[in-house]
């Protein structure tokens, strides 16, 4: 069997240094980029001279774990649950990754028949709170499920709430997600989402940096989040606290140069305040597919024009509109009177009136003319003729 300090295996090589170093650090980046894979693990398993920037106590503790790091049995654990292991280089690896610099992971687990590469050149994060509101996981699940059926792969972290409400959006549109674990791939975390998980395995991919068997802990879920910004065109984030977890992935998203977005709420929910501030910075403002696409697609993906209702009075044409504004709100008018305020002749006026008066807008008293019930409730409603 290969030694995991052959300088030939490095594949083995990188499974054996994912039991050792921690994802994201980049201390371990900077010794597998100057020094290679190879002379790493060997002085990790030799216990040679620690490798520079490390205490004697942190060498020590990875030393440790070398010594029960064992790379073989990763990789059998890996095929029994149908995962594989990619690394840099590897024809799936997505390269946006190496954005990552020093904090690249030394290697991914993924489940899941697509190619990870393929899926992540068309991908977009949508990512916020657990603890969601209605309004965020009605939000979440409608935004994945428009960009699903666009052709766009939805990226999450499997979590509760938002996330959650993104994966099962997408799987609703027989769509593309991807859900990144801060765990083993063969693991399921959270447990009340196992069968979302293995939904998404069947029909997706999961995806993560930590070896088989492997669990999350508080700072595995902040690390995981520079993977989700780097994998994917940008971030949104739906709902988010101002201490969010989230808003992690949408600053990492800023500083690798991806678009980072943000869907308003509430000003009074403590769950939106997150998203607000992030929109004050440098975050756009989306609502939908269409504006997320308008970003992150090709040039010609525009959103559609946004515009309000068209009421009855929008079909007038201008002489008459300007008519119809010119009459008093709460009395009848002689036709002088408008055409003053109409800026036009007496015989004009009396000409757009009657066409007014065929349409419902006014009807004649005595000498004058005045606004019907129907143009009132207009005005009312704050639909002012214009």
């Amino acid at each position: 069997m290969t030694a995991a300090g052959d300088p030939g295996d490095e594949r083995l090589g990188r499974v054996f240094l994912g039991r050792v170093i921690e994802p994201g650090d980049e201390v371990g980046g900077r010794w597998v980029r100057k020094f290679g894979v190879a002379e790493v693990v060997r002085r990790l398993r030799c216990g040679g001279e620690p490798l520079p920037g490390v205490s004697g106590t942190r060498w020590s503790g990875l030393l440790a774990r070398a010594g029960r790091a064992e790379p073989e049995r990763d990789l059998g654990l890996a095929r029994a649950a149908g995962a594989r292991f990619l690394c840099p280089g590897d024809s799936e690896w997505p390269r946006q990754l190496d954005d990552l610099g020093d904090a690249r992971p030394v290697g991914l687990w993924v489940r899941g028949r697509p190619s990870l590469r393929m899926w992540a050149l068309r991908s977009v994060a949508v990512v916020g709170a657990r603890a969601c509101t209605g309004y965020g996981t009605h939000v979440a699940a409608t935004l994945a499920s428009d960009l699903a059926e666009r052709g766009w792969v939805v990226v999450s972290g499997g979590a509760y709430g938002i996330d959650g409400a993104a994966h099962r959006g997408a799987l609703a549109a027989r769509g593309a997600t991807v859900a990144v674990l801060a765990c083993g791939v063969d693991r399921p975390y959270p447990r009340g989402h196992t069968a979302l998980l293995e939904r998404i395995a069947e029909q997706g991919l999961l995806v993560g940096e930590l070896p088989p068997g492997d669990h999350p802990t508080p700072s595995r879920f902040i690390l995981r989040n520079r993977v989700i910004a780097a994998l994917t065109r940008g971030t949104v984030v739906v709902e988010a606290a101002r201490r969010s977890g989230s808003l992690a992935t949408a600053r990492a998203a800023q500083r690798l140069g991806r678009f980072t977005m943000g869907v308003p709420g509430p000003v009074t929910s403590a769950l939106s305040a997150g998203v607000h501030e992030l929109l004050r910075d440098e975050a756009t403002l989306v609502t939908d597919a269409a504006d997320v696409v308008e970003l992150v697609g090709d040039m010609g993906d525009l959103a559609p024009a946004r515009r309000g209702p068209v009421l009855p009075r929008d079909l007038l044409e201008p002489a008459a509109r300007t008519v119809l504004a010119a009459l008093p709100g709460n009395r009848a008018a002689p036709a002088g009177e408008i055409a003053l305020g109409a800026g036009t002749t007496p015989d004009e006026v009396i000409a757009r009136l009657y066409e007014l008066r065929a349409l419902g807008y006014v009807e004649r008293h005595g000498d004058g003319w005045k606004l019907t019930r129907q143009a009132m409730t207009s005005v009312r409603d704050g639909h002012r003729p214009r």
